[in-house]
């Protein structure tokens, strides 16, 4: 099986734009920084709620940070509240061992509709996307945008091929034209469409209707697991 790290030296950041600014410069940076500062406060209660759930759950660690390629091919900590068991490469290894099928469906898609790594708390999390919360910390480090392509790892970039020059132009987002087109339903090659359409069309008008769209999307818990 394919190791899922690997380093920086990959061909594919190659195709990265040293010098270039994000698409959207100051009006979308401000806008991400407005939004995610007002998200934290309004949300800090259910971001403690959260917590205590987590950590009382199994008594674990409470923030997961996996490292995820960002705007221009850095390497960044891309945060969410943990949602599975802490020897969780252990257990997948072990299921890939014996769920050959498994591992075809992680290898195209890079998600298992029913990972045994992910905790009982972890599932509501994940189902309700409220998980991903901390990343709202990555978009005020600058690390990741509101809007934006969903951060990847490096094998999955190669998945881009030529369409990696678009992702690598912008920063992640926390939601994006993907979350709100069927997400996890969609087969990858869709993904990668919608990122591509979604850099080279990017608008802060687009960026609001995204906004606007993730709500029901995520309330009707469309394509999440």
């Amino acid at each position: 099986m394919k190791s899922a790290s690997r380093s920086a030296s990959s061909p594919f950041f190659s195709s990265a734009i040293t010098g270039a600014p994000p698409i959207g410069g100051i009006s979308k940076r401000s806008f991400d920084i407005l939004v995610a500062f007002a998200a934290l406060v309004v949300l800090s209660p259910i971001f403690v709620l959260i917590m205590a759930l987590v950590k009382y759950s199994d008594g674990g660690s409470v923030f997961y940070g996996h490292r995820r390629i960002g705007y221009n091919g850095s390497m960044f900590r891309c945060l969410k509240f943990r949602t599975m068991s802490e020897n969780g490469d252990t257990v997948l290894q072990q299921y890939f061992e014996q769920n050959p099928a498994a591992y075809e469906e992680w290898r195209t898609t890079r998600k298992l509709q029913d990972d045994p790594r992910v905790t009982v708390v972890g599932t509501v999390l994940r189902k309700l996307s409220l998980d991903e919360l901390p990343q709202l910390i990555n978009i005020l480090r600058g690390e990741m945008s509101i809007v934006g392509p969903r951060p990847v790892v490096e094998d999955e970039l190669e998945l881009y091929e030529a369409s990696a020059v678009y992702y690598l132009q912008t920063r992640p987002g926390l939601t994006g034209l993907w979350q709100v087109s069927g997400r996890n339903d969609v087969s990858y090659s869709a993904r990668i469409e919608f990122d591509t359409h979604y850099v080279r069309n990017w608008s802060l008008a687009s960026d609001l209707v995204i906004v606007a769209r993730t709500i029901p999307a995520v309330c009707l818990s469309r394509g999440s697991y």
